[in-house]
């Protein structure tokens, strides 16, 4: 098999990471250019700490490799970045700048992840590609605006476009850790409104599968990814409370009361939910993935409550050391609990 060369922006990041893990297994040369410092090390890896809004960098790292495909994996996230300007520039001006040089210099192919923030609202049937987005807050926004930059480019490079919801594997956390402490020290969860709600995770490996099985793919798409057979949220957690042998319980609360005190704490900076988390935490959204299915013939291989379970034992097996974590991406250290502390105190 022959060996590409890829470039794998926010390769230092949790997925990033996974992806390119996978990618030099397969006897493929990566690049990795991301904020944060990447310690990982093989002979077909180079990692480059720099700033996709740095055109210098980027100008030396087009210049030094020629690129089969461009995995677009870098994004700042609202709940971890205070200066909101930053993320927008480097979500969206980045974003401008890896398509321009990906033109400049021939590659092929971008492959970029989207998100299911594109929209802040329930539905109760599954979302298409075709459904119109209406992001409520910036992350979401800056998500559109870069698939809109890329797919103004269609004519001059092919676009992949993997609008995706939350991608898990061991290893993640950021707003997951929340969860995860509760169950870890026997506490009840808390859960806003009836836990009936249904809400689609995409386990990271399939991900990977999915970008391997596009970049044969010829031309620009929009493809939905998720996992199959979405149970409710009561269903997933009590599974992972089950499997992991924890104590917990969960309780419920209003929806209505809960998601005001919710905006009312975020407002005031005691609470990392922003507006999308607190509007969907009761919420149903799941992507509907026929397309990706016909196209890409992919399928994926875990469930929900399955790749959930992979990443609390993660967190689990490894809390000592991820409470001393810094300088990581957000995706890849706990979150802060802000006034949900006070939560768990008291539950």
């Amino acid at each position: 098999m022959e060996k590409k060369t890829y470039l794998i922006t926010g390769g230092a990041g949790f997925y990033g990471s996974i992806l390119k893990k996978q990618l030099i297994e397969d006897g493929n040369f990566c690049v990795s250019i991301d904020l944060e410092k990447d310690n990982y090390e093989k002979e077909n890896f180079v990692a480059i700490q720099g700033d996709i809004r740095n055109l210098d960098t980027l100008e030396e790292i087009f210049k030094t490799y020629k690129f089969d495909a461009i995995f677009h994996c870098a994004a700042l996230l609202a709940h971890d970045t205070k200066n909101k300007k930053d993320l927008w520039t480097s979500n969206v001006d980045g974003t401008k700048n890896i398509v321009n040089y990906a033109i400049k210099n021939q590659c092929k192919q971008i492959q970029f992840i989207s998100s299911n923030c594109l929209w802040g609202k329930e539905f109760k049937e599954k979302v298409t590609e075709e459904k119109q987005a209406e992001p409520i807050e910036l992350y979401g926004k800056s998500k559109l605006e870069g698939e809109k930059i890329l797919l103004s480019n269609k004519d001059k490079i092919d676009v992949i476009i993997f609008r995706s919801p939350t991608i898990i594997d061991e290893g993640r956390l950021g707003l997951l850790s929340l969860l995860f402490e509760f169950i870890d020290e026997n506490k009840k969860i808390p859960l806003v409104g009836d836990g009936t709600n249904k809400y689609q995770f995409i386990y990271a490996k399939d991900f990977v599968q999915a970008m391997k099985l596009a970049l044969n793919y010829e031309g620009t798409e929009v493809f939905n990814i998720g996992s199959d057979d979405v149970k409710s949220f009561n269903e997933v957690y009590q599974y992972v409370i089950q499997e992991a042998k924890s104590k917990s319980k969960l309780i419920h609360f209003p929806k209505g009361l809960m998601t005001l005190a919710m905006k009312i704490c975020f407002k005031l900076g005691i609470s990392p939910l922003g507006p999308y988390q607190y509007k969907m935490i009761s919420a149903s959204f799941v992507f509907d993935t026929t397309k990706i299915k016909e196209k890409l013939h992919f399928k994926p291989t875990l469930r929900n409550e399955e790749m959930l379970l992979k990443a609390y034992l993660y967190y689990h097996n490894n809390r000592k050391e991820i409470e001393t974590r810094v300088d990581v991406s957000a995706h890849n250290k706990n979150c802060k609990m802000g006034v949900i502390r006070i939560l768990k105190w008291i539950m």
